[in-house]
């Protein structure tokens, strides 16, 4: 598993504004909370094996076949089980998610960055930790270039730019599509994910599925949200694009144009542990060092927008930063 994601808060006293998780800012999850608090008796029965309700439920939603849904316990779960299934030579773009290597090493040792005849892609698109949005004719070429395509659809609710439906995706035997509701409705806490495929590739995959790894808890609240869609986290793009600018305005700060609510920046002249320590420690606020990402540098870090007033105060603390260390 990665070291070093995002949202290490616990490591700090003080943090006041988190910009390290790329989850946008949500508001309440009441609702959510009293209705699994009214569902009394969850704890004393085994869930469904498979999360068969849910994955029925997700097909209506997109008017495919069930067979087509595979519930999972988060994202990263899909990707594990995708990883062991499909155990081809891997390609794995730069920088991207961590846990397309750590997964494909697991299962297959054989882990490229460039290779000449690569079996399978892993996009993740939106792309962590830029958010570059990979487009429908670049996606097509992929398909026709590798035998086997994952599409990480994690942050697809994080950005205005058109993703693959997956309608179309569950269509062809060669593209493979991964959900989060962690990101889609905030709750990481919840770890529930879901794949869409066609049916050769889902069969396949189920045959590595674990029994009762989504919790009755977590399958519950999955159908709530499904039925509220007023929960849906989305991110303010505008004010994302603002926070972009005001960054690209700091002597010695590079920012990656980003098509979401998060984006990759580098220092010119300090490194990234540099500052998140100073910003922790000084103003309370928590960034994401990404210098681990494979293909990036000990200057790259990564920030999520917040709030005008947080996105303001995280400008300003950095001004500060680079003025002292000039």
């Amino acid at each position: 598993m990665i070291k070093g994601h995002g949202d290490d808060a616990y490591k700090y006293e003080g943090i006041k504004s988190d910009f390290s998780s790329n989850i946008c800012p949500h508001g309440s999850h009441q609702q959510l909370m009293d209705y699994l608090a009214s569902i009394h008796g969850l704890a004393d029965h085994y869930p469904e094996p498979e999360a068969w309700s849910l994955e029925k439920m997700i097909a209506e939603r997109y008017k495919i076949d069930p067979q087509q849904v595979i519930v999972t316990s988060g994202a990263t779960e899909a990707i594990y089980l995708i990883a062991q299934t499909f155990c081809m030579h891997p390609v794995i773009p730069t920088p991207t998610f961590s846990e397309y290597e750590d997964a494909c090493n697991m299962f297959s040792p054989r882990t490229s960055h460039l290779a000449p005849r690569p079996s399978i892609l892993w996009l993740c698109n939106p792309n962590n930790p830029t958010g570059e949005v990979y487009d429908q004719p670049y996606i097509d070429r992929m398909m026709a270039e590798h035998d086997l395509v994952v599409l990480d659809l994690s942050y697809e609710n994080y950005t205005d730019a058109h993703i693959i439906n997956p309608r179309w995706g569950c269509r062809t035997p060669y593209s493979i599509q991964i959900h989060s509701m962690t990101k889609s409705y905030a709750v990481p806490g919840l770890r529930l994910g879901y794949i869409t495929a066609h049916e050769s590739l889902t069969a396949q995959i189920r045959k590595n599925l674990r029994p009762w790894s989504v919790s009755a808890f977590a399958l519950e609240a999955g159908k709530f949200l499904l039925e509220h869609d007023e929960l849906l986290c989305k991110p303010d793009l505008h004010e994302a694009q603002r926070l972009a600018k005001e960054l690209e305005q700091i002597w010695g700060v590079i920012v990656t144009p980003s098509q979401t609510n998060f984006m990759t920046c580098r220092l010119v002249h300090h490194t990234a542990a540099e500052l998140k320590e100073y910003l922790a420690h000084n103003h309370g606020i928590l960034i994401r060092d990404a210098s681990n990402f494979r293909g990036l540098t000990p200057q790259h870090f990564r920030v999520a927008a917040q709030s005008p007033a947080e996105n303001d105060a995280l400008v300003a603390a950095i001004k500060n930063f680079i003025e002292i260390k000039r």
